[in-house]
């Protein structure tokens, strides 16, 4: 662990822990407001319609129903963008009005009341399909999202946003490919560096692939509840969001207001995964509610609602072809990606093409990749947007590679992995750090590679053992953020942090970087968050593995400022310049001299007294005006100490993980045991031991369902999931893990960090995913470009009989 701190490094208890652990920690449908109504959805009940009439009479004639909420009253967006409510739902399960009533069971009757006059319309699931020259589009105005040129209203200037285009690739595309090949057709993005086609003549080795990567949903414990109501013309929003000050225009875009007038109250979230990164539409419906009947009004989602509309992963069909040197050095790569765009076009697939570029650091690569819509439930940031797509893609191409050049699978991926020079993306754009192969090492130990992979192919009756290795990369901080902290009179140290708390614990973590630089022991340091009447700064999202990077830099350099204008007190009170001071336990005293000293509950008052940039009088001009209102909130209270982060970040911030994993595969049953798993991250210095542990088991856990459970089932022809629910979805229960998941760190500093930190909060899932898919077909010896590999597909493969869906065919499961 981290050497030479007090805090940084070490375990503590977080600010909400007796609160969670003791059912006392309140979420957002934990709180009541005086009059309250609760509001209910109509969804759609068909994949793709157009709403010609909605007649609310008969549910606003039913006693202690307050209000119906139609399209109509909801802020029109562009498209492709998402409305609240939809006119043209685009798929089963898109709201489409909301009824707001005295309880639950009265909104829910009132909703079946309610007559909706709905037309089809045809519908694709598929986005091959929707590619087919004649196939239905998913929207009445194309099917895939554009770059489109437009000009600025009053000016001469042009900017660029997302239309809706239709693309369709020609019966040549489709018949060259072949039935188990992905066509590759015209693309919306595409990019290379190198001499790709070279590259790939001159390899020793080519291996060239088709994979289907399922669209999954994200499975928080909490759905997206949210309680609204109004106030002196302010909107006072309790919601299940990851973050907080970066939501706060986001959030009021939504809902049509200005951020003055939004109050952000999001003390605890039950897990978010992406898919309540930063805002979502569904938050405007109790806040229009409640401004319409003048009442506070609670929106509680159900599981299958949240399922529905609460966003998923993107699947892919994606094409790879990799070169290979005799020694396992990559050569070359041409990747194409098919993205599932669901309703409203989301994409990830470009993170995806940079993290291809950076853990194999082909010498010459080219990217191309288009999004489909489809009338599915709607795709978002998921857990590794792209990033995590990957490794099921090129981790497996790596062990095909490794068998048929007689190379160890770890060796591989070593031989490949980028150094502290390692390039990324196709401009080639530097990274911090890398320590990718220190983490394929020191898994390979704590795993016990060396001993395990003798195991392969073992039989103990019907059971086969297999082992694998997998490796993942997201790219893991931010900069340019405010920081803000308080001493005050009574000598305690309040860190202001508005970045949300998802239940990471890294909003109490960061803070201690603050504390360290200051001296203060952390029973006497107060953490504020979760409201944004508490007087936040500025923050990034909570989000992308950006934390640990982004915000030990903000409460670095609001410390850093803090103890500056300590060492300038001391100096005007004892003599003397402030380089001849330093703080440590409470105190700020002379190093000649440590007896010299002021405690710093006397320099906050003394702060008080002096005013201007001391107390927060005078502010600096490069804040945030988020960071400006709260820090003018503060001022006079004690010493303040604010500052936006400007520290030097010259490249991209990358965290990595490897994952192992040891599998017995039931040849009779299809089952898939994990033995034994381990995980190791390269994530800088480590804040916080247990906070790292339960990210990195956390993700490897999402990875095994990923690998071999989860995914979307739709029923192809009336377009409805059959998988809305948490036993259906089959995400990993206790039964499904190893009785214990070995977990270490490299614990290396990156050097862009001023205490070493970089975030991991994503690669875990998408390394263990692929350790498992590894350990699969190491065991069985039969290749599957398809997950999740589920039972019926094992024993299909084992019995060397076809899979019950074609090669390319989405939303199916065996």
């Amino acid at each position: 662990m981290a050497q030479g701190y007090r805090l940084i490094g070490k375990d503590f208890q977080t600010p909400d822990a007796i609160a969670k652990v003791t059912g006392q920690a309140r979420f957002a449908e934990d709180y009541r407001v005086d009059g309250m109504l609760f509001a209910k959805l109509f969804l759609s009940p068909m994949p793709h319609g157009r709403v010609r009439r909605i007649d609310p009479g008969p549910a606003l004639a039913m006693p202690g129903v307050q209000a119906v909420l139609t399209p109509d009253e909801v802020p029109q967006v562009r498209p492709p963008g998402q409305p609240a409510l939809a006119s043209e739902p685009l798929f089963v399960g898109e709201p489409i009005a909301a009824v707001a009533a005295v309880d639950e069971q009265t909104a829910a009757d009132a909703v079946a009341r309610l007559r909706v006059d709905l037309q089809p319309l045809p519908f694709v699931l598929d986005p091959l399909e929707s590619l087919r020259p004649g196939a239905p589009n998913a929207r009445s105005d194309g099917n895939a999202p554009a770059r489109i040129q437009e000009q600025v209203r009053g000016t001469a200037e042009t900017v660029t946003v997302t239309g809706v285009t239709t693309i369709k690739w020609s019966a040549r595309d489709f018949a060259g490919a072949g039935p188990n090949r992905l066509p590759m057709g015209q693309a919306t993005e595409e990019w290379s560096y190198g001499d790709v086609e070279g590259g790939l003549a001159a390899a020793d080795l080519v291996v060239d692939e088709t994979f289907v990567l399922p669209n999954h949903a994200h499975h928080c414990q909490e759905t997206r509840t949210a309680l609204a109501y109004w106030m002196n013309g302010k909107l006072y929003l309790h919601a299940s969001l990851q973050s907080l000050m970066f939501s706060v225009p986001a959030v009021a875009g939504v809902i049509g207001i200005d951020p003055s007038d939004l109050v952000l109250i999001s003390v605890n979230t039950g897990g978010g995964f992406g898919s309540k990164a930063i805002s979502y539409v569904q938050l405007a419906i109790p806040a229009l509610l409640a401004k319409k009947t003048g009442r506070p009004v609670m929106l509680r989602v159900s599981r299958a609602e949240e399922f529905y509309f609460g966003g998923s992963r993107p699947g892919y069909q994606a094409r790879a072809r990799v070169g290979f040197r005799k020694d396992g050095r990559v050569t070359a790569v041409d990747l194409f990606v098919v993205n599932d765009g669901g309703a409203y076009g989301y994409s990830d697939y470009a993170s995806g093409f940079d993290a291809a570029s950076l853990v194999y650091q082909p010498p010459a690569m080219r990217a191309r990749g288009i999004s489909v819509f489809t009338n599915t439930p709607p795709k978002t940031a998921f857990r590794g947007p792209g990033t995590n797509q990957v490794p099921l893609i090129f981790e497996p191409i790596l062990d095909r590679a490794a068998r048929q050049l007689d190379l160890d699978r770890v060796e591989i991926r070593r031989v490949n992995a980028p150094r502290h020079d390692g390039k990324i993306g196709h401009d080639r754009l530097a990274i911090t750090s890398s320590y990718l192969p220190e983490a394929l090492d020191k898994g390979a130990q704590l795993f016990g590679w060396g001993e395990k992979k003798s195991l392969s192919g073992r039989r103990d009756g019907p059971r086969v053992t297999g082992v694998g290795v997998g490796t993942a990369f997201h790219s893991a901080g931010a900069s340019g953020f405010d920081g803000l902290v308080l001493i005050k009179p009574d000598g305690k140290l309040s860190i202001h942090n508005g970045m949300g708390n998802l239940g990471t614990l890294s909003y109490a973590a960061t803070a201690r970087v603050a504390a360290e630089v200051l001296g203060v022991p952390w029973d006497q340091v107060e953490v504020h968050w979760g409201d944004t009447r508490r007087n936040l700064p500025w923050n990034a999202y909570q989000a992308g593995s950006n934390s640990s990077f982004t915000m030990t830099r903000t409460n670095y350099v609001a410390a850093m400022d803090a103890k500056q204008k300590l060492q300038e007190i001391a100096a005007k009170d004892l003599g003397g310049s402030p380089a001849d001071y330093d703080v440590a336990d409470g105190r700020v005293f002379q190093k000649a001299d440590p007896a010299r000293s002021l405690t710093l509950a006397q320099a906050a008052a003394r702060a008080i007294e002096l005013g201007g940039r001391y107390s927060g009088e005078e502010l600096p001009a490069d804040l945030n005006p988020l960071t400006l209102r709260s820090a003018q909130a503060l001022a006079g209270q004690g010493l303040l100490g604010v500052a936006k982060d400007v520290l030097p970040r010259n490249g991209l911030v990358p965290a990595f993980a490897s994952a192992f994993a040891q599998v017995e595969v039931d040849t009779e049953t299809g089952h898939v045991a994990i033995v034994d798993a381990a995980v190791v991250a390269d994530c800088g210095t480590v804040l916080h031991p247990t906070g790292l542990w339960n990210q990195l088991r956390g993700g490897a856990i999402q990875g095994f369902g990923y690998a071999l459970s989860e995914s979307h089932l739709i029923d192809r022809q009336y377009g409805i999931p059959l998988n809305a629910s948490l036993y259906l979805s089959k995400p990993p229960t206790f039964l499904d893990v190893p009785p214990e998941i070995k977990v270490g760190a490299v614990d290396q500093p990156d050097p862009q960090n001023p205490v070493g930190a970089k975030g991991v909060g994503e690669p875990p899932m998408g390394a263990a995913a692929a350790a498992i898919v590894s350990a699969v077909e190491d065991a069985l010896g039969v290749p599957f470009n398809r997950t999740p590999i589920t039972p019926d597909m094992i024993l299909r493969a084992v019995e060397r009989k076809a899979q019950p869906f074609g090669p390319l065919e989405v939303n199916v499961v065996a």
